[in-house]
């Protein structure tokens, strides 16, 4: 195999995860609400990697063990963030939650120290400070968003990452049941869909897939799709080139997320977001593991978090 190979997976990959969070932002730009949006984007998901697990001659169990299995993934990995990450994009600008999604690594580290999973190290926690400082530069200063008023809503994007960092420990603490990665996927959009189909139709936020469509539906749809290519090509690459190249993504998808905001929604940033920037990346790079596989993948399961 090439050498070149697994780098040039990793630089698609960021890219692809990196445009899912401008795409989002489009997605919600004329009306569609989280519970819509996460429904069909968990049926293409399912539809995508369903579809591999088949073709790679295996099966999704459903028995109880590996439904619980499902069930926690899909409300860690997709469905409450997804509530809180498709909330904030109505408010927030796209390169701002492409930056808030490197804390999921440093929201990781506390919560795998109380499971027993980690031990205490200054580097990550001098890590933690860094992501907090850049989280503080988002917030705090008057001139960092656009729109002041906007930064209340930067602690309700951090619930997505909080999700998604719990959802990364709770699968190395317990276990996928003996499935691989992209079955626990397949079958945990299988069940999100489930539960997000009643909700979106009570809500009034189920989205009609008949045509016309628009912007926000070629977004939904492609975003979902780019998820299960990047996510498919993860996996190969923590096959192919081990857990600690791969987890080099993470950087790849906050700074592809910046570019394409700037590039297709013409985003521009002051000082103080380009500070945070910096300051995420920096605490990322204290935070991650060394040594063994990554407490959480760079993008989680609606982002997964499974390695």
């Amino acid at each position: 195999m090439s050498r070149a190979l697994p780098f040039a997976v990793l630089v698609l990959a960021g890219a692809a995860w990196g445009a899912t969070q401008p795409l989002a932002k489009i997605a919600v730009s004329e009306g569609y609400r989280h519970f819509g949006l996460l429904f069909w984007q968990l049926v293409i998901g399912f539809a995508v990697l369903g579809g591999l697990t088949l073709a790679r001659g295996r099966r999704l169990p459903f028995d109880p063990a590996r439904l619980r299995l499902y069930l926690v993934i899909a409300l860690l990995g997709s469905v409450l963030p997804g509530i809180a990450s498709y909330t904030a994009a109505i408010h927030l600008p796209a390169g701002v939650l492409s930056i808030l999604l490197s804390s999921i690594p440093m929201l990781a580290f506390p919560v795998a120290l109380a499971l027993g999973l980690e031990r205490f190290r200054w580097r990550r926690i001098a890590g933690l400070g860094l992501g907090l400082a850049g989280v503080l530069a988002l917030v705090l200063p008057e001139t960092s968003l656009p729109d002041p008023a906007k930064a209340a809503w930067i602690p309700v994007a951090l619930i997505a990452s909080a999700f998604y960092a719990l959802e990364g420990n709770v699968v190395a603490r317990w276990g996928t049941c003996g499935l691989g990665p992209v079955q626990v996927l397949a079958g945990a959009s299988l069940v999100g869909a489930v539960l997000t189909l009643p909700l979106a139709l009570l809500t009034g936020q189920f989205i009609d897939p008949r045509a016309p469509w628009g912007a926000p539906d070629a977004a939904l749809v492609t975003s979902a799709l780019l998820h299960a290519g990047a996510y498919t090509g993860y996996v190969w690459m923590v096959g192919a080139a081990g857990a600690v190249f791969a987890v080099q993504v993470s950087y790849l998808v906050t700074l592809f997320g910046v570019a394409w905001a700037m590039l297709f929604l013409g985003e521009g940033y002051g000082g103080w977001i380009w500070a945070a920037l910096a300051l995420m990346l920096a605490g990322l790079a204290l935070v991650q593991p060394r040594p063994r596989a990554p407490l959480v993948p760079a993008a989680p399961l609606g982002h997964t978090g499974l390695g």
